[in-house]
């Protein structure tokens, strides 16, 4: 039988291991982006040496739906890292970019406060001598680079709080800012029009685009043919809330929106249907 001292040393060994791996993999980076520009590109290893790690345990991931412990550091030090003062950030619109098209917009604010952790490794496979992270969502894919979590049980919402998983950059931009196509112009304050783009960043724009903007992981809803031209409404709305009823999929549903949400939602939509501005095929449209 191996003696406890031996044991300890295989295990430092290894733990010492899969440390370098994860620090000289090129892949592993995460990249700050203002006004348009590069501020930084940080390695995993950088981002490891200027923070806190730890293993962090969550009682139910949303993709997971079930316990998962993860290595992290505090996501308020990654972006302190990242763009060289975390301070500067206060009231700042931030959009989070994954490696797949998906495009969540954020506030620094929610961000910067505590919860938030930036995971970079799966924290059971380590304790298995294995890499990386376990396949994730229904499309089980690879989270890598590097995925948000957060700490709380009241944060472990996904509609309320941002998770995106294969995270590759991190912008500070306003949804409207980089995405100009998707503004409902003419829209007074107020209106369901201006109330649906709200509900379309928050709820939609992750994973779908207007006019070619926004996310790419869903299908683009205005061009060449607006969404509510050849759906009608009544399907639009049971779709929205239960998207699984009508096929598989990885669309969440949206049972948390109320009716006058919805309504709000299509008004958006119809607007958009008259401000059309086609960009054409975009890579990886099918």
């Amino acid at each position: 039988m191996r003696s406890f001292a031996s044991i300890v040393v295989v295990l430092l060994l290894l733990c010492s291991g899969i440390g370098l791996a994860l620090e000289e993999s090129p892949v592993v980076q995460l990249s700050f982006v203002r006004d348009g520009a590069v501020v930084s590109t940080q390695t995993l290893g950088q981002l490891r040496a200027a923070c806190a790690e730890r293993t962090l345990e969550i009682g139910k991931d949303p993709y997971y739906g079930v316990t998962k412990r993860f290595r992290v550091c505090p996501l308020r030090e990654v972006l302190a890292q990242g763009f060289g003062d975390d301070a500067a950030l206060a009231g700042e619109s931030l959009l989070l970019r994954a490696l797949d098209g998906y495009t969540r917009q954020a506030e620094a604010d929610q961000l910067l406060g505590p919860g938030a952790y930036l995971a970079f490794a799966d924290a059971d496979r380590l304790a298995r001598g294995e890499q990386g992270f376990d396949p994730i969502d229904r499309r089980q894919v690879d989270p890598a680079p590097f995925y948000l979590v957060w700490e709380r049980p009241e944060q472990w919402d996904a509609h309320a709080w941002p998770w995106p998983y294969q995270l590759a950059t991190v912008e500070i931009a306003s949804f409207e800012e980089r995405h100009p196509h998707t503004v409902p112009t003419g829209a007074e304050t107020g209106s369901p029009t201006a109330r649906g783009y709200g509900l379309f960043q928050r709820e939609c724009a992750h994973c779908h685009a207007i006019n070619g903007e926004g996310g790419k992981v869903g299908p683009e809803l205005n061009v060449p043919r607006n969404i509510t031209e050849y759906r009608p409404e009544a399907q639009l709305r049971e779709f929205i809330r239960n998207p699984e009823s009508f096929r598989y999929t990885s669309m969440p549903a949206h049972q948390h929106l109320t009716e006058l949400d919805l309504d709000a939602l299509l008004s958006y939509l119809a607007r958009m249907a008259e401000l059309k501005h086609d960009p054409g095929p975009l890579e990886g449209d099918s």
